[in-house]
This record gives structure tokens, sequence and C-alpha cells, in this order.
């Protein structure tokens, strides 16, 4: 596949070529792989949605800031950006994770947006990866509604208890399987009034709680 389609989609030409194979390397490729890009690009895109949301919204409180500000980082909306990227035709997988759908997979996809936005600020500095990301989301910022954003699971139920003077409840990790680019892991979240004990799964720590939280709402409200 030819790289230009994506840079194009990107609207960034890379000075470093290395950095955009490097950032749509995936660790079961090889090294080096995008991990590390990976981080800076969740860092970056993390503070020009910040930025953005700030500007946009000029009333807003801080809560419902974070709020929007965590519904567009999370990796469906991270996925979504990739797959209008057709972003899974350019990554490098290894042979395994290839023939398992590596290359559709929403967490490694997600990934590969970080990366990718990791490897355009080192390429072309804070503007060049602001404007990039201002263009990929402008159709989500549209679609925005502060007015009605759900909030996560965990803050919903640490809400619902507090409400009634409960005890906070309390996450704790069961199990961490899987080779390190493809964990899953099982969190437990308990409550001691009443007493309950729900499971979440998911591809990380985070999301496996909001599973579990999720399990623990609908547990109270039934």
């Amino acid at each position: 596949m030819n790289l230009s389609t994506l840079t194009a989609a990107l609207g960034h030409s890379f000075s470093d070529r290395i950095l955009l194979q490097t950032a749509l390397t995936h660790r079961s490729f090889g090294a080096p792989h995008n991990e590390r890009l990976e981080f800076i690009g969740d860092g970056v895109l993390n503070c020009v949605i910040a930025l953005a949301l700030y500007k946009r919204y000029p009333a807003l409180a801080e809560g419902d800031l974070s709020r929007l500000r965590a519904n567009l980082v999370r990796q469906d909306a991270l996925h979504r950006l990739a797959t209008s990227l057709k972003l899974g035709d350019f990554l490098r997988l290894g042979e395994g994770e290839l023939k398992s759908g590596g290359n559709q997979r929403p967490s490694i996809l997600a990934d590969g947006v970080e990366a990718l936005i990791g490897a355009i600020y080192l390429d072309g500095g804070f503007e060049a990866a602001q404007s990039v990301i201002a263009r990929l989301y402008l159709p989500l910022f549209d679609e925005l509604n502060p007015g009605h954003v759900e909030k996560d699971a965990k803050t919903r139920l640490q809400e619902w208890l507090q409400g009634r003077k409960k005890p906070l409840p309390r996450y704790q990790v069961i199990e961490a399987s899987g080779a390190a680019h493809e964990q899953r892991f099982e969190v437990a979240c308990e409550i001691d009034n009443p007493p309950l004990r729900t499971i979440g799964q998911g591809t990380s720590r985070r999301l496996a709680e909001q599973a579990a939280a999720d399990c623990a709402l609908k547990a109270l409200k039934a």
C-alpha cells in the first residue's frame, strides 16, 4: 500500500520517513516498534483536545470538559479515526497477529493512531500535530453535545454509592493474561454495602474496571 495515500489523509508530509514507518510497526512485527511513539501521541492528543474544548466551550465547567475529553480520546473514538484512515491497511504486523485479524482489532488500531500523532509531533512539532488532530476530529467535534455526555461507569457507580452514603467500591486485578501486545485483564469490583462482587474484562486495566463497574451498577439498579 502506498504510504502517500495515508499521509495525504493525515495532511502531513513526513521529513523523517523512519518516524512514519516506526509509527506503523506493531510490537509483533519486531523492533523498533510504535509503543514509545504511542506514549508521546497519547500525551499530545490529550493536550490538543483539552485546548480545543477549552476554546470551544468557554462557559463549560472543568468536570464537563473532562468528560468530553475522555469521550474523544477513548478507544472507540480512536478506532473510528483509524477506520476513516484505513489504517489497518498500512500497519506492519507479525504473521501471527495478521492471521488473527490484528489489523482490524480496535485496540491495535487505536494505538496506531496515537503512535502516528506522536510521530507527527516529533517530525513537525506541536502545531503540525495540532493541525492534523483538528482535521481528523472535525466530524467528532461537530457531533458533540455537552449537555448529553454520559459519565463513565466508574463515576456513575461512585456517585450512586455516595448519594446513598455507602462505602466506595474497590477494584482488584484478578488476572492479566496474553502477550504484551494483546493482554487481557480481569478485574473485580467489590462493594461492602450492599455486599456485591462483579467481574469485568478488557484489553486494559482501565477498560476492565469500567466493565466491572457497569455490571455492578446494573446489579444495584436491578
